[in-house]
């Protein structure tokens, strides 16, 4: 998986920091290269505004036809046992929600049917895994953006606190300067 690191994460920060008027990325607005790599096979870096995310599959997978595409879904040996006897509670159903042809709504259970099993078919999705995968680097980058951020208000407000701290120092020494020169005997006129 792509690896950035703080260090990594501010000098491209700094660099970015001359083109004032670009505007500042935003999540979701970043370029995402969705790779499917094979064996020991080298993950490429992410650059700049990038997401690489990979998916490692074993080396025997490299040349054959993709998992999703080699068999059918909806075929009843892919389903759990569980699913099955769930299905034999609509036989001999009829009316409302029952998907038969006979009572009044019947149709209604259709749609219902349909629906489900297209959610079954979404989980069992390859292409849901780089969505997660890809929600978990966008995470991992905010985060350390944020802890980058602390550091930085962090530095800003102790920076500030001294600031006050010098400027009520050097307030002082004018003052007690005032004073001492007020206090001192006045030049004798020019005669």
């Amino acid at each position: 998986m792509a690896n950035i690191s703080v260090a990594a994460l501010a000098l491209m920060l700094s660099a970015q920091a001359p083109a004032q008027n670009a505007p500042a990325p935003q999540p979701g607005d970043e370029k995402i290269n969705q790779l499917i790599i094979y064996g020991d096979d080298k993950c490429p870096e992410s650059q700049g505004a990038e997401i690489v995310v990979c998916a490692r599959m074993g080396e025997a997978d490299r040349y054959r036809i993709p998992s999703s595409l080699r068999g059918d879904p909806n075929d009843p040996r892919n389903q759990a046992m569980s699913e099955r006897i769930k299905s034999y509670e609509y036989v001999g159903a009829s009316g409302t929600m029952s998907c038969s042809a006979s009572g009044a709504g019947g149709f209604t259970g259709c749609g219902l049917k349909e629906i489900d099993r297209a959610y079954a078919e979404k989980a069992q999705d390859p292409g849901i895994v780089f969505g997660r995968l890809i929600a978990a680097e966008r995470a991992k980058r905010m985060a350390g953006i944020d802890a980058e951020a602390a550091e930085v208000e962090a530095r800003v407000t102790e920076f500030e606190k001294g600031r006050a701290e010098r400027e009520a120092k050097l307030q002082a020494e004018l003052d007690a300067k005032e004073a001492a020169s007020a206090d001192a005997e006045p030049l004798p006129e020019p005669k």
